[in-house]
């Protein structure tokens, strides 16, 4: 059995993401900062017969997220499937002419130098296996920067550039890297961006393999 890693573990996308992914035969990884979120969670999933554990860790420590994706390796299987959708915190969301230089430090090790952790944890693995997935999930701003969240969207588009940079060098290696857009809010309500509907998209994404960013729904004008 191969592991699906989610970084970013919660109650919303996170575990509808864990349980389309349980649903393909795969054991789940939840990954965040508190252990009392991630106790809940596996014990949510337990009930629905889903072998799920939960590993501690911060994305901005670099040794902690490397010790959680390896433990996670270690005690589920290896690592097939990773998925970074970590919620970005509000103070990373100021506007651009109220952000300065050391406003952008802890946005760029959120988006850049965590992903680029997670990947480096887990890519040995998938590479033993002969095929991987890596899925970053984003909002509007990766695409369209937007100046009243300054930090995000630097650090999104830098993200994002990262993952397209993946994307076209690990294909050769059957290692698949894509972006998922989501424009809007995340509500239970919504057709496209839908927690379930995002999790569907996601494993449409890894299973299709068909191109880098995808959009939940298109962006609004």
């Amino acid at each position: 059995m191969t592991t699906f890693a989610l970084i970013g573990a919660g109650p919303g996308l996170g575990l509808a993401s864990a349980r389309r992914f349980a649903a393909a035969g795969h054991s789940v990884a939840l990954i965040s900062r508190s252990i009392e979120n991630l106790n809940g969670l596996t014990a949510e999933l337990a009930r629905d017969g889903i072998e799920a554990g939960g590993f501690a860790a911060d994305v901005l420590d670099i040794e902690s997220l490397t010790a959680a994706l390896y433990a996670a390796g270690a005690t589920l299987g290896p690592v097939e499937i990773l998925q970074y959708s970590p919620v970005p915190r509000a103070d990373f969301m100021r506007p651009v002419l109220d952000t300065g230089a050391d406003d952008l430090d802890a946005p760029l090790a959120f988006s850049v130098k965590g992903p680029t952790t997670a990947v480096n944890a887990v890519l040995p693995g998938m590479r033993e296996l002969g095929r991987g997935t890596l899925l970053f999930v984003n909002g509007s701003s990766a695409v369209r920067p937007n100046p009243n969240v300054a930090g995000t969207s630097i650090a999104f588009a830098a993200e994002s550039a990262y993952a397209r940079m993946l994307h076209d060098t690990l294909a050769p290696e059957n290692i698949h890297a894509a972006q998922l857009i989501v424009p809007g809010a995340i509500r239970p309500d919504a057709e496209h961006s839908s927690p379930d509907a995002l999790a569907q998209r996601l494993y449409d994404m890894h299973t299709g393999r068909d191109g880098f960013r995808h959009y939940s729904e298109p962006l609004p004008d």
